[in-house]
């Protein structure tokens, strides 16, 4: 009897309760409209001001450079003074004002992955959170970069005879293609989100998918002359444990001196580690020969390629294609290397002269 009496209750005010509710969505909805319209006044006046101010930073620079060229401005003053402005442009893109400045533009790759979506993130923990996930993807892909190569030249010696079969290297394509897809697609959003990353690494990852994309179609010829014919499939395999090796040195000792770059205001958080930049003098007298023998020696593989397809050995189009493939990028690699090096010699002269001139003084 209780149970009915409530039941009846509710029936005869559930037509107030409903009304009721549907006049706080209402209300919620108008204040969450107003809300967001004070929000857009505030927010277009916000990027107002941070646009002024980084073209009153740019401004100074070049004014500063002017005087400085010209003998009107001491060089002790200049550098200080550009340093201060330096400071203050780390200050405007790397903390919460970088999200009301224009961002690098949405490429055609992002496009015919994900469409036209915008994926540049608002606030920065947003954006902090995308480069970790790219450090801890390059974290994880460089133990496999050297772990599924080494395995499957260790089951050719022991299990498989001397000869690869066919499905475990198409497998190792197919993750190759996986892998620099998602590096790819995981680049180009960090630059959308103001991140450091030289276009050419981002290009040579084009050119690895167009390759591991190639290779899934190549034909691996076994028995006769299998050692022969797969020479040039071990010493890829080879270049790439080398290539996991030369990713663990760089993952581990640059991303640290980024770190400290990011504390003195030299570097942005949302920097990465790119190549060879990073390393600080002893590293690079360890990392540099590591990578100028991994460039060479990806050159030789894809010569290799070249040789075996032009004597007839294994004349498929795809052996030419990706032979050509890996001397570009291993020209590419070197070429953008020798240009970094040429950057920091410079840098580091310049810095040596401010010193001396700071010492005179």
């Amino acid at each position: 009897m209780g149970d009915s009496a409530t039941l009846e209750q509710s029936a005869g005010d559930i037509d107030e309760q409903v009304s009721g509710v549907v006049e706080q969505a209402r209300e919620l909805q108008d204040a969450a409209s107003s809300h967001i319209s004070r929000n857009s006044v505030e927010e277009q006046a916000l990027r107002q001001r941070a646009l002024s101010l980084d073209s009153n930073i740019h401004r100074l620079r070049s004014l500063i450079d002017s005087l400085h060229r010209n003998k009107i401005l001491d060089p002790k003053l200049a550098d200080k003074l550009d340093e201060d402005l330096q400071r203050a442009r780390c200050i405007l893109v790397d903390g919460d004002a970088s999200s009301f400045l224009p961002g690098n533009a949405q490429g055609g790759f992002l496009r015919m992955f994900l469409g036209p979506i915008n994926v540049r993130a608002t606030r920065k923990d947003v954006q902090l959170k995308v480069k970790e996930e790219y450090n801890s993807y390059r974290d994880r892909t460089a133990l496999l970069f050297l772990l599924f190569p080494s395995t499957l030249l260790i089951l050719r010696s022991w299990i498989w005879d001397g000869c690869l079969p066919t499905f475990p290297v198409q497998l190792y394509q197919a993750w190759l293609l996986f892998l620099y897809t998602g590096l790819a697609l995981r680049e180009n959003i960090l630059r959308v989100n103001g991140s450091d990353i030289r276009p050419w690494w981002i290009y040579h990852h084009y050119c690895a998918m167009i390759m591991a994309l190639v290779s899934l179609t190549w034909e691996i010829k076994g028995q006769p002359n299998c050692t022969q014919k797969q020479r040039g499939v071990e010493l890829f395999l080879q270049w790439a444990m080398m290539q996991g090796v030369a990713m663990l040195l760089q993952n581990r000792y640059q991303r640290q001196r980024l770190y400290t770059r990011i504390a003195l205001g030299k570097a942005k958080r949302m920097d990465v580690v790119w190549g060879e930049t990073a390393g600080v003098h002893g590293q690079l007298w360890l990392l540099c020969p590591i990578l100028f023998i991994l460039q060479g020696f990806e050159a030789y593989v894809g010569l290799l390629l070249l040789k075996t397809a032009l004597v007839g050995v294994v004349s498929e189009w795809q052996v030419v294609f990706c032979g050509v493939l890996l001397v570009l990028m291993a020209v590419g690699n070197f070429a953008n290397t020798v240009q970094t090096l040429m950057a920091k010699s410079r840098f580091k002269a310049k810095m040596k002269r401010s010193k001396s001139k700071q010492e005179l003084n």
